[in-house]
């Protein structure tokens, strides 16, 4: 068994492969969002989750080409536990060659928010008050349904993640949108 590390151990186990802003920023606010949605789902686990949302794109910077394969390596190397390894691959499935396909509620989550909150992230950048807490659905669903907008954001992986999860497609967007606002001092 391998080590599930603390919060504040995995954000320097994100640092030591992960030197742009934009990808530590990236980490905190999934590890935010998914702290956020276990407290509904899964509140005795609520580090967990938000460590694996920190560490699911651990690889991303240094080898995209090998996103959520080179990472099982790296986790590896780290001496990190299975549960954490399969956990952070399984949003790669099916896009990249990671072998772990999402079953968990916590899975599947982490599938379908990844993406979500970079549109959602890039469109607080456009706002006058550059915060998510002025954000309605309206204008979310809106840069949604603008392919152009946050255009390397597929809206695809959200749509089969919300499938994935049983959820319709505004669920999902209001609730990543209420955890992106509710968690906001977490990742900035």
């Amino acid at each position: 068994m391998g080590k599930i590390p603390t919060y504040d151990e995995a954000l320097e186990i994100l640092k030591k492969y992960n030197k742009e802003d934009f990808h530590i920023q990236h980490g905190k606010t999934v590890g935010a969002v998914m702290g956020w949605f276990a407290k509904q789902y899964d509140p005795e686990h609520v580090d967990f989750w938000r460590v694996v949302g920190l560490l699911h794109d651990l690889d991303f910077e240094l080898y995209p080409e090998e996103h959520c394969v080179k990472q099982v390596e790296l986790m590896e190397e780290e001496g990190l536990d299975q549960s954490i390894i399969d956990s952070t691959t399984s949003h790669g499935y099916g896009l990249t060659g990671a072998m772990h396909k999402p079953e968990k509620q916590m899975e599947k989550i982490l599938f379908a928010c990844d993406e979500l909150t970079g549109i959602i992230g890039a469109a607080v950048l456009m706002r006058p008050s550059k915060s998510v807490s002025d954000m309605e659905l309206k204008s979310l669903k809106k840069k949604f349904k603008d392919k152009k907008f946050a255009a390397g954001c597929s809206r695809d992986v959200i749509r089969e993640g919300a499938d994935m999860l049983g959820w319709e497609l505004d669920e999902l967007l209001s609730q990543t949108l209420q955890a992106m606002k509710d968690t906001e001092s977490e990742y900035l």
